[in-house]
């Protein structure tokens, strides 16, 4: 699966098949409106393109990714590296073509208040695609 900046200066891809997307409710990422698949860079993701990155102003668990040129947010990375070394990162599904994720359901994310998964609601990636 490979998704693409507006301008085509950042790609990435993904090498696993996702079995859903997450849909997160926090400060950040309601305002993109991303849907993400997770995996690590240099394992089942790799990154191609310039990128500039963001960090929240608290600190932030996360650095977000966006294309220099177009503005789109392409991934984020963990700041903190898990015990083997690897960072956690999300592509953002929203740059790849609809109809290979199309059918993903939606896994809700409260990333606001309670910082927990919450129930799925039959809620599938068309649902949300205008």
């Amino acid at each position: 699966m490979q998704g693409i900046c507006h301008c085509g200066r950042v790609t990435w891809t993904l090498d696993t098949s996702p079995k859903s997307v997450t849909a997160c409710n926090c400060t950040i990422c309601r305002r993109y409106g991303a849907l993400w698949a997770y995996g690590y860079i240099g394992n089942d993701i790799c990154i191609s393109g310039e990128t500039t990155s963001y960090r929240r102003a608290d600190g932030g668990a996360i650095d977000f990714h966006f294309c220099k040129t177009c503005g789109c947010v392409t991934h984020y990375v963990a700041t903190v590296p898990e015990e083997d070394g690897r960072h956690w990162t999300a592509v953002n599904l929203r740059l790849t073509e609809p109809a290979p994720i199309a059918d993903l359901p939606i896994d809700h994310f409260d990333g606001l208040n309670s910082f927990d998964d919450l129930p799925r609601d039959d809620r599938r990636v068309s649902d949300m695609w205008f």
